[in-house]
């Protein structure tokens, strides 16, 4: 099949009009729209050369530049039966050419003939039109609709149509002319619509390529996510500026408001001063989740008694719009303190009883009894490590009584945070009051672990009692399930002893938090797949550091317990990979091990140096044994990457043994000799990676 004709290309735009669309969705709705066009066009042999996404409150749009406006025409050509076996010897032809021309719709005698190295074979050849892009695209809109990651639809007026919000206006058009269709109930045109309260009226769109700009400069709309999101935090910057701050802009909430408003104006505001008595973090969750401020800090990050909103009209007096968020903000604030002065009213510890009331998971009991496990947990690590048993054993002791107070119960991310003003406010000690916030330590992709000991302490012993947990329930993750975090846990227990270079053996931590659980559960065999499990989100952890997948199954062939142990081989591994002697010696260890594979006797421990036939033998023997001296204490004090460096002065003595030594001699005693000097050479990598895995 070959295309025949050169083809025309023109801009395509297509825009699906709504009713104000889920903000904490509308990135997701516009990628996997896109994605779904651009797929389905390909598929049809139409792509284009660029494409542009478009995604507002009230719209998903995409833009798709040169594409070609008809597919290209196809030279079609079928193989059927040889010319020999397409006649019988009257020249009629045979059932197998009949079927042949039958199935491509022409007689046999319409059947072109070519001549190939083994005969004539009988051919149908057809030109085939391409279709029209605008006959294409409709149908390929609605499938991406349709496929559109939507948890719930929702239907309106009496159609049984279903869409994520009710669709007003479908707009399609190649260059300057309308593409007519019917899509989710609605035919298409060449309008689309502008701000709904600056410009509710229609635009008529020149052409595909003058889409973003007529909206912008008349209908007050700014279409494209990112050129919307960069305004809504240049616009707050210079007003948190303008006071004297700095605009505390999360992600999350930028894109949601940029997902909110079609075009942003900041407008500043204050609140009394008296409310920054309360703990910052409160007043700036109620301002993010509750009214979607950015609030204003000072260069120290302090709370200043100010914040920016972001409103969707350009008002002729901005000081009403102002007046009136601070209006609201202010009960919010109220309410805020009245939850602090609550919750100052008693200690920290007298709401332990109350987590007895709180089921943790239904098989492994309340919170209560997590933090009786954990409690014991930090305590055997605490011991491991050398560190303050007893500051530990309080921290645990005290961990989740903050889940009982008026604030996190108003805020559930404030867990631990608040935990940590408690603790202070009744006189705990400083370890026990930032392991409060450091036990959800790292809690997300690019979080920090925690900075104190306790805190790593007690953030490992309460991750290592929910993996052991629910994998002694038999609840471990199942694809996409994993609704115990455990992956995210995982990862944090082996950053927490990485990065924090804590000298643990996990084998260990997983025995003693399953010892907590032993009288619910009996499923001994939890503790190796629970260790298997958060050992194998290794390969990942380090894939974001640039190491190969090859350099961790190398180490990870050996089964180390230790994961700090486990870095320091791969960080070993990789810098001796980076050697001129690295390659030839990972190939020696794999011939070496290929070798010794096909032994089926058992290889003796000790060489006979009497036995040596070849300078080469001897040569090699008298450094291995030389490098057992220098690089035995190495291995003793992990220092795997010095040894891995003098081993890899073994690289020619190796390659002059395989060059001028038979290893399967004929001689039995000869052989076993030299594969016992193998098996030495090759136990001296072994006690940091497996070589032959590069």
């Amino acid at each position: 099949m070959s295309n025949t004709n050169m083809l025309n290309t023109n801009d395509l735009l297509i825009e699906i009009g709504t009713e104000e669309l889920p903000p904490k969705a509308l990135q997701t709705l516009s990628n996997a729209f896109t994605a779904g066009v651009v797929a389905g066009l390909k598929e049809a042999s139409l792509e284009a050369q660029e494409v542009i996404s478009y995604a507002a409150p009230r719209r998903l749009a995409i833009l798709l530049k040169s594409i070609p406006t008809k597919q290209a025409d196809q030279s079609v050509e079928r193989k059927g039966p040889a010319k020999a076996a397409a006649f019988d010897d009257d020249g009629n032809p045979t059932k197998a050419v009949q079927g042949f021309a039958r199935s491509c719709g022409v007689t046999p005698q319409e059947l072109d003939e070519i001549e190939t190295p083994k005969g004539t074979w009988l051919v149908f050849k057809q030109e085939v039109s391409g279709k029209n892009t605008s006959e294409l695209i409709a149908d390929i809109v609605s499938q991406s609709l349709a496929k559109l990651p939507i948890p719930k639809r929702m239907r309106w007026g009496a159609s049984d149509i279903e869409f994520v919000r009710p669709v007003h206006w479908i707009l399609m058009m190649l260059g300057d002319e309308v593409i007519n269709a019917e899509i989710l109930g609605v035919t298409s045109g060449i309008t689309s619509k502008g701000h709904r309260f600056h410009h509710p009226e229609t635009i008529v769109i020149k052409q595909a390529a003058s889409y973003a700009d007529q909206l912008r400069e008349q209908g007050h709309v700014i279409a494209n996510f990112a050129e919307r999101r960069d305004e809504v935090r240049a616009q707050a910057e210079a007003a948190a500026k303008e006071l004297g701050g700095v605009a505390h802009i999360e992600d999350a909430l930028l894109d949601e408001v940029t997902a909110l408003i079609e075009l942003p104006i900041a407008v500043s505001g204050s609140f009394d001063k008296s409310y920054l008595e309360i703990p910052q973090e409160c007043l700036i969750s109620s301002m993010q989740d509750h009214q979607k401020y950015f609030p204003v800090v000072d260069n120290t990050g302090k709370l200043m008694a100010h914040f920016i909103t972001t409103s969707n009209i350009k008002s002729s007096n901005p000081d009403t719009v102002r007046q009136g968020n601070e209006r609201v903000i202010s009960p919010r604030f109220a309410d805020a303190k009245f939850f602090w002065d609550q919750d100052c009213n008693v200690t920290l510890e007298s709401r332990r009883e109350d987590t007895k009331k709180i089921v943790f998971q239904q098989k492994l009991g309340t919170l209560y009894e997590k933090t009786e496990r954990v409690e014991k947990l930090v305590g055997f690590i605490a011991s491991e490590l050398g560190a303050d048993k007893q500051q530990a054993a309080r921290a645990a002791v005290l961990s989740k009584c903050d889940l009982l107070s008026e604030m996190v119960n108003e805020f559930a991310e404030l867990q631990g945070i608040m935990g940590s003003y408690y603790a202070k406010k009744d006189g705990e000690p400083e370890g026990v009051i930032a392991a409060m916030q450091e036990q959800y330590q790292p809690g997300f992709a690019g979080d920090i672990i925690p900075a104190s000991e306790t805190g790593k302490i007690l953030s490992l012993a309460d991750k290592l009692d929910t993996l052991m947990g629910i994998f002694a329930i038999g609840m471990k993750p199942t694809g996409s399930k994993d609704p115990f975090s455990l992956r995210r846990a995982a990862l944090g227990v082996l950053r927490i002893v990485i990065e924090g270079k804590l000298n643990l053996n996990l084998e260990g931590l997983l025995t003693k938090a399953y010892e907590g659980i032993a009288e619910k559960v009996n499923s001994t065999d939890s503790i190796q797949e629970a260790l298997n499990f958060i050992m194998g989100r290794l390969p990942a952890y380090y894939k974001d550091q640039g190491i190969d997948a090859e350099t961790v199954a190398a180490v990870a062939s050996l089964k180390p317990t230790s994961p700090l142990d486990f870095d320091h081989r791969v960080k070993a591994v990789a810098s001796f990979k980076t050697l001129t002697e690295a390659e030839p010696l990972a190939a020696a260890n794999k011939r070496i091990s290929n070798i010794l594979k096909k032994v089926e006797e058992t290889i003796s421990e000790s060489v006979d140096e009497s036995l040596f036939q070849e300078p080469q033998e001897k040569s090699l023997y008298e450094s291995v044994k030389a490098q057992q001296k220098i690089v035995e204490p190495l291995f003793k004090s992990g220092n795997y990457s010095a040894a891995l460096t003098s081993l890899a002065s073994l690289k020619d003595d190796v390659d002059n043994f395989f060059d001028g030594v038979m290893v399967m001699d004929d001689d039995e005693v000869l052989k076993n000799n030299r594969l016992a000097l193998l098996a030495q050479l090759r136990g001296l990598f072994l006690n940091i990676a497996d070589l032959s895995r590069l």
